[in-house]
């Protein structure tokens, strides 16, 4: 019963069971987004009817293919695919470069052992390697 406990207690456990709760609720938002605005949005641009190809079907020895319910279906998953690149990926893959680029700035790689370290470091503390400073081609002296 012991390992059952330590088991739950771990912490990557609970942070699974978090990530599950947030995905559903996302999920949930994202769903009444496409539906109640991006998808009105749609049928206003196309006349007033949204789309629904449920009732495309054909059949073969008596066995019905409802095609147009996946044509629905794929549909949706496109709209949906498309809101979460152009409202979440997007605008966090700037957030993210953002907080990326001043870090890059202040950073160097050693060329020993590749490690990112201060652009003024003289020596890696990683390596202990003696770093020699590098004059840009503009600052260096005739030859």
């Amino acid at each position: 019963m012991s390992g059952f406990k330590q088991f739950l207690m771990r912490g990557n456990l609970v942070e699974l069971a978090v990530a599950v709760v947030i995905g559903a609720t996302f999920s949930g938002l994202i769903q009444a987004l496409v539906a109640d605005l991006i998808t009105p949005l749609i049928a206003a641009l196309t006349g007033g009817r949204q789309p629904d190809f449920s009732r495309f079907t054909f059949t073969v020895n008596g066995a019905v293919f409802k095609y147009g319910d996946f044509v629905n279906h794929l549909l949706t998953f496109l709209i949906i695919a498309a809101v979460i690149y152009w409202l979440v990926i997007t605008p966090m893959t700037r957030v993210i470069s953002f907080f990326d680029r001043d870090k890059a700035s202040a950073e160097k790689t050693c060329p020993e052992c590749l490690s990112d370290i201060p652009v003024d470091a003289r020596r890696c503390a990683f390596c202990t390697v003696e770093l020699v400073a590098t004059v840009p081609a503009d600052d260096r002296p005739p030859a």
